[in-house]
C-alpha cells in the first residue's frame, strides 16, 4: 500500500460535515464506547472513497489504563475506527440491509503513536466488492502525518437494528 494519501487532505474542511455522529450511527449498529467516528467529511461514490474524522479525547475509556502517564491510542481502536468507516462507506456506495462486519486485516502498519488530544482523519478507498466480502484500503492521519495504514476486509451479516441509544 502507498504511504501517500488517497486524497489531498489540504482540500478537506473539517467544518463541512456531510454526516455527523448521529447520522453515521443511524447506518451503523455500534453504540456507547464503540461509536468511533465523529464525522464524514467527504464521499466520492464513483471513486469509492470517503474521508472521516475521529476526535481522540483525553477522557476516553482507555486513556487511564493504556500506558498511565503517557496514554497512547490503542492500535486496535484505530483499526476499529477504520473498520467502521469501511462499513459506512460500503453502505453509501452499495446500500444494503446487511451490516458489513469486521472480517479481517492485511498489511497493517502503525507509523507513529497517537496521543490524546488529537484529531485523526481516516481515508478509505474501496478495493473490491463481492457478495461475500468487501475490501477497503484505509489510512489514518494526525497533524498531516500517516499514523496507520491497513487493508480492511468486511463480511456482510444479516440485517441488524440498533437496540440501544447512545448517551
Amino acid at each position: 500500500m502507498a504511504a501517500t494519501p488517497f486524497t489531498d487532505l489540504s482540500e478537506i474542511d473539517p467544518s463541512q460535515v456531510l454526516a455527523d455522529r448521529q447520522a453515521i450511527y443511524e447506518l451503523l449498529p455500534h453504540r456507547f464506547e464503540f461509536m468511533q467516528l465523529d464525522a464524514i467529511l467527504r464521499i466520492d461514490r464513483e471513486a469509492g472513497l470517503a474521508v472521516g474524522l475521529r476526535h481522540i479525547r483525553s477522557d476516553e475509556f482507555w486513556v487511564r489504563g493504556h500506558i498511565p502517564g503517557q496514554p497512547i491510542m490503542p492500535g486496535v481502536l484505530m483499526l476499529e475506527t477504520a473498520a467502521q468507516m469501511a462499513s459506512y462507506l460500503s453502505q453509501i456506495v452499495q446500500p444494503s440491509t446487511r451490516f458489513l462486519a469486521f472480517g479481517g486485516l492485511e498489511d497493517v502498519k502503525f507509523r507513529t503513536a497517537v496521543i490524546p488530544p488529537a484529531t485523526m482523519y481516516i481515508i478509505e478507498k474501496i478495493v473490491e466488492v463481492r457478495p461475500r466480502r468487501t475490501v477497503c484500503d484505509a489510512q489514518g492521519f494526525v497533524d498531516g502525518k500517516l499514523v496507520f495504514e491497513a487493508r480492511i476486509i468486511g463480511m456482510p451479516l444479516a440485517a441488524q437494528t440498533p437496540t440501544a441509544s447512545a448517551p
